[in-house]
């Protein structure tokens, strides 16, 4: 099986509808099976006023608020810009984080802030942080995580957020398939050579992260192999027919499983980090790369990772935005993908 090109969520616990701990074993949920690229023992790595992820080998500034103050989108690419010009923190290839390098930052066991146990940061907001990912259903807005639970949404350029900076090229963490520029009124500045300098350090120019394989999927019957992150998912993307309730989304797999389809009776609920693998921060209404071979695409996927902000809430993907939410288990109803490893 190919080397998961995607990490794990961080969950050790597991959680029932109403967000009491109950034992993993059985269960189906995320901290079952920890699914992903396991973390280090010791993740991170202090070097005075930086500290490198030894998970994904990016090196972040410790002051998790550089700029000291919210800034529109602009004007935090410019901080950055700046902050090269200086040499700051004895380097000069800052940048702000796409949006899967800004997530690879989080925790899905830990709240307020949703970061590691033990993390060496200081100066954490409360609140959303940016990225240089602009959002591909309105170029005129960027995505953002909120550091207070993990949520991950698009607000408009000219709002104020917070920026954290972080540097170098990571071997785990895939690009984001986005690779177009936009100033902060979503107009296209090209990339590369031809960009403006004013609006450079943008996900699409620098595109960093793991290349997509070509072709990235696979088809394989009734299931299709992503070459990304040698997951398997199935082709139909609406496993049960129609919106349900969390619990019933393992239910849903389960028979899946006393079926045996693809060959396979190891299909689950994939966990957030999975679901997210899928986007593609070009496209939208879905966002899924081009060409993929899936069908009966909804809007809202349930994930297996229970946030524990609210922990009778779980994790859901919120495909036609590329959007990382969550829904109350009880209610929903949202859909279900399965997905498995390779054999």
């Amino acid at each position: 099986m190919a080397m998961p090109c995607y990490l794990q969520t961080g969950q050790v616990r597991c959680y029932n509808t109403a967000g009491r701990e109950i034992p993993c074993t059985g269960s189906g949920q995320d901290a079952e099976f920890k699914k992903g690229i396991p973390w280090p023992e010791e993740r991170f790595a202090v070097k005075v006023e930086v500290v490198l992820d030894r998970l994904t080998g990016l090196m972040w500034s410790r002051d998790a608020n550089p700029a000291g103050f919210p800034l529109p989108w602009q004007e935090a690419l410019d901080f950055a810009a700046a902050m090269n010009r200086e040499g700051a923190l004895g380097f000069a290839d800052w940048r702000l984080p796409n949006r899967r390098e800004l997530r690879s930052l989080l925790s899905h066991q830990t709240r307020k802030p949703a970061l590691p146990d033990g993390h060496p940061f200081a100066n954490v907001f409360l609140g959303w942080y940016w990225t240089s990912t602009s959002a591909a259903i309105n170029s005129a807005y960027a995505w953002y995580v909120h550091m207070e639970g993990g949520r991950m949404f698009y607000g408009r350029k000219d709002e104020y957020h917070l920026l954290w900076l972080v540097r170098g090229k990571s071997g785990v963490l895939p690009v984001t398939g986005q690779m177009r520029c936009f100033d902060a009124e979503g107009r296209e500045v090209g990339c590369g050579q031809e960009m403006p300098a004013a609006f450079r350090g943008q996900d699409g120019e620098i595109e960093s992260g793991c290349p997509w394989p070509v072709p990235r999927f696979d088809v394989l019957g009734e299931t299709a192999i992503d070459r990304l992150t040698g997951l398997r998912w199935m082709r139909k993307a609406d496993l049960a027919g129609r919106g349900v309730a969390w619990s019933d989304a393992f239910k849903a797999v389960e028979s899946l499983n006393q079926v045996g389809l693809g060959g396979s009776s190891q299909w689950r609920l994939p966990n957030i980090n999975e679901l997210e693998s899928l986007v593609d921060c070009s496209a939208h209404g879905p966002a899924l790369p081009s060409g993929h071979p899936f069908g009966e695409v909804q809007e809202v996927y349930w994930s297996s990772t229970t946030s524990v902000f609210e922990p009778d809430w779980a994790w859901a993907l919120y495909l036609h935005k590329g959007a990382v939410g969550v829904g109350l288990k009880q209610r929903g109803p949202f859909h279900v993908w399965a997905v498995c490893d390779l054999p």
